[in-house]
């Protein structure tokens, strides 16, 4: 059968609530490349004009990552997985400036969130990913959760947390090269995005370096576009550059 006869894949976007994955739903349900486009995220009220179709799942939650992702399956295989959810900060929470400010609650809370969580949603749907065909899955990662670029300090938990990403995405990317070779799995730094996670953070951002959403989001599918095989288990920045480790 050749590609033309193909059924189209589906694409999953986790987090489509949130700034980065709005974005990254709305630059996927305007292109053609994928069949059906779901979008996951706590609250299943999506917006009344998206044609996506809109899944209750809390990526803390295992039971429910595997309830959503089984009413994935039922539409066929995934060509397309994104990971946009992740924390910086809350109403409870700041990243540490010094190391007398970690407490064990934010450790745990920002490494779930962060690490933990995608992860577990690579568990329930790498299985569902086409075998034939290439395929990705992504997470949000952050240049800040590169040890090698590791020069200002402070932010303890969160950089502690995509580093954690990194090494768990590279790991699996190990494993499903030997169960399904058409995978490839990346991580992805968006850059500074104009989003409320970024919100108390961006005074000291150029303007031209504090991104719009659907410009990050556009960029980052473009990455993704581009990888080969060899890519996989590496962190992309936005702009395509590989990130250290």
């Amino acid at each position: 059968m050749s590609n033309s006869e193909q059924t189209q894949l589906n694409a999953v976007v986790v987090g489509a609530s949130g700034g980065i994955g709005g974005a990254l739903l709305s630059a996927l349900e305007r292109d053609d490349t994928y069949g059906q486009v779901f979008a996951l995220a706590r609250s299943a009220k999506g917006r009344s004009d998206s044609p996506s179709r809109w899944i209750e799942c809390d990526i803390l939650d295992e039971s429910s990552i595997e309830q959503a992702f089984e009413t994935v399956a039922d539409s066929g295989p995934l060509g397309l997985v994104i990971v946009a959810t992740g924390i910086l900060h809350s109403a409870d929470y700041m990243p540490e400036k010094r190391f007398a400010d970690l407490s064990l609650e934010t450790l745990q809370q920002v490494m779930n969130i962060n690490a933990a969580g995608p992860a577990l949603v690579a568990k329930h749907c790498l299985p569902l990913m086409a075998s034939d065909r290439r395929n990705v899955f992504a997470a949000l990662s952050a240049r800040v959760g590169s040890i090698g670029d590791n020069r200002l300090g402070g932010w303890y938990a969160y950089r502690a947390s995509k580093a954690a990403l990194n090494m768990l995405l590279k790991t699996l990317s190990i494993e499903q090269a030997r169960l399904n070779d058409e995978t490839i799995i990346a991580g992805l730094h968006p850059g500074t995005v104009d989003t409320p996670l970024s919100k108390p953070f961006q005074r000291r951002v150029p303007d031209d370096k504090l991104f719009p959403a659907e410009f990050a989001a556009g960029k980052l599918l473009s990455v993704l576009a581009g990888l080969k095989s060899e890519d996989s288990g590496k962190v992309y920045a936005w702009d395509g550059k590989p990130v250290p480790y």
